[in-house]
């Protein structure tokens, strides 16, 4: 399961830009995720909780967005969605497809950064026997 790998580089990427900030905390990491990627979004999700236990991204909400694979023709320039499984002949003319334009990514599109205040207050709860 590749997955875990994935997760564990965002994370590291995530906890670098928050070390450099002086960011407390992490409230969600937005990803897009191409379809071609070959990445399963539960796995990632489940791989992710996981990767951000004891960090400064512990707690933080995963929001994925899918991005549609497209391709470009390479006889008439046509642009089309490929969908899954990819059809990698051209709709308009038949010929094969000159590059994939899209859907291959695994991008950090957004981290929103916890607000500063939130996370002194949780911290100061108290112990509770349920804790």
């Amino acid at each position: 399961m590749h997955e875990m790998s994935l997760a564990v580089a965002v994370v590291d990427q995530v906890e670098a830009a928050a070390t450099s900030r002086g960011a407390v905390g992490v409230s969600s990491i937005e990803l897009d995720v191409g379809e071609l990627a070959g990445v399963v979004p539960d796995a990632l999700a489940f791989c992710f909780d996981l990767a951000c236990a004891g960090t400064v991204v512990e707690g933080a909400e995963l929001i994925t967005r899918t991005v549609p694979g497209t391709a470009r023709c390479a006889s008439c320039a046509e642009v089309w969605a490929v969908g899954m499984p990819p059809e990698l002949l051209c709709p308009g003319c038949g010929a094969a497809a000159d590059a994939l334009v899209s859907g291959r990514e695994l991008r950090i599109r957004e981290v929103r950064w916890a607000d500063p205040e939130a996370a002194s207050d949780r911290d100061r709860q108290p112990i509770t026997e349920e804790n």
